[in-house]
This record gives structure tokens, C-alpha cells and sequence, in this order.
């Protein structure tokens, strides 16, 4: 069942995949890391999603005295959405909110990357649920596709 999933998932994302970090979806993005969260921070708001805060890592290790290229986190959600998920599996809720990773690697590409659905389906033993997982996987899929266009 979660090999049907994980197919559905790649091949609804186009333009995505699944990076060498077991679970996580990657993006390349046309912007820069700022313009890529402030995107994805914009088309969460209007699509009903609660954005529970940023986290920069850059500027943590600027703090610490160390240098990281630009990496920040966007942790979101939503009730309506995380709910069902963890009606399925309660344990999924350490997985939730969900967050998205953007980031710049040493080549100056910017990627947005986020866990993978179906990742997180065999990691909780999610059994039974295929309609909640497709209704996230897609909506993530379309976050970060405008996120990155």
C-alpha cells in the first residue's frame, strides 16, 4: 500500500523529489531563500493555514559566532488538515505542525523541502487513511510549487 501511496505522491508532484534525506521532498526555487519563505508564508495565509512562526538558522549561528548559509523553517498548519492525521496515528502529532525547510546550498541554489507524506505514513504505521494523505500531499505539493515558481 505505502509503495501505491509513495507513486501517487511523485507523480503528483512534478518538478519534485524525494532527496538523498530519507522522506523529504525537495523543490528548486527561483527566488531567493526570503523571497521563497515570504511566498510560502503569503499562499499558506490565503489558503486558510495557520503560520506558527519562522525559524532562521543562519541568524542563530550568526549569534553563536559561526557563519550558515541562508536556512530557515516555516512551521505550519492547520486543525482541519493535522486533525485527521493524527486520528489515524496520534504519533504522527510529533511530526506535526508541518514545516517546510529553505535553504541556499554552497552552489547558491535556493530548495524548499518538506516530509514527505508518505514518509510519514510508514514512519507512523498509517493504515486506511489514502484520502487524508492524498488531500496533504497535494495541498504541500501546491504550497510549495507556488512557494518556488
Amino acid at each position: 500500500m505505502f509503495k501505491k501511496l509513495a507513486g501517487f505522491f511523485c507523480a503528483t508532484l512534478c518538478c519534485a523529489s524525494v532527496s538523498a534525506s530519507e522522506g523529504l521532498i525537495t523543490l528548486k526555487s527561483a527566488h531567493s531563500v526570503q523571497d521563497t519563505v515570504d511566498k510560502l508564508e503569503s499562499v499558506l495565509k490565503s489558503k486558510g493555514m495557520n503560520v506558527f512562526g519562522k525559524v532562521n538558522h543562519a541568524e542563530g549561528a550568526m549569534k553563536a559566532g559561526m557563519e550558515l548559509k541562508p536556512t530557515q523553517v516555516v512551521i505550519f498548519g492547520n486543525p482541519k488538515v493535522g486533525t485527521p492525521l493524527m486520528q489515524c496515528a496520534r504519533s504522527v502529532a510529533i511530526d506535526l505542525p508541518q514545516k517546510a525547510l529553505i535553504w541556499e546550498d554552497d552552489d547558491g541554489q535556493v530548495w524548499l523541502g518538506y516530509n514527505d507524506p508518505a514518509h510519514l505514513a510508514k514512519r507512523h504505521g498509517i493504515e486506511g487513511c489514502d484520502e487524508v494523505l492524498k488531500k496533504v500531499s497535494g495541498a504541500l505539493g501546491n504550497f510549495a510549487k507556488a512557494a518556488t515558481s
